[in-house]
């Protein structure tokens, strides 16, 4: 079981996302309003907290959100999860659709401090269950 850290949205792609304080998820589309929602594999994106900090502890100085994930779970490896683990937090039901992604043109964190996580550690996800999220939920592993 972890916990929600951060829910973060942006109305454009290829920029930092923005915390939110509660986050509307919608079946096969994604977060309303997140640039990145439609009816594709990659709805939701997700990176675990131990690792944004661990980055944070190498010297890069990000906020959530500078990876391009809309949430942010503390106390679970996402990672580690195989492609078809289901997520749910509260009516919230998630399918890990994907683990990592191919970086084309760098983001400006990699640019600033040469590395970025998000490639290697950052999952995908569709919504199977809609409903909302928000700072401080419970999120576990079905």
């Amino acid at each position: 079981m972890g916990k929600v850290i951060a829910v973060c949205t942006s109305s454009k792609k290829g920029v930092q996302k923005h915390n939110q304080e509660i986050i509307q998820l919608l079946v096969d589309h994604g977060i309303k309003g997140d640039a990145h929602a439609g009816k594709w594999h990659r709805q939701v994106s997700m990176l675990s907290y131990e690792k944004i900090e661990a980055f944070k502890a190498r010297g890069a100085d990000v906020i959530d959100g500078a990876f391009g994930e809309n949430i942010v779970v503390s106390g679970i490896d996402l990672s580690a999860l195989p492609v078809g683990t289901v997520l749910k937090s509260g009516n919230v039901a998630l399918k890990v659709t994907q683990i990592g992604k191919e970086c084309h043109h760098h983001c400006a964190i990699y640019h600033a401090v040469g590395d970025c996580i998000m490639p290697r550690e950052g999952i995908f996800a569709e919504v199977l269950t809609g409903g909302t999220i928000k700072n401080g939920d419970i999120i576990e592993v079905l």
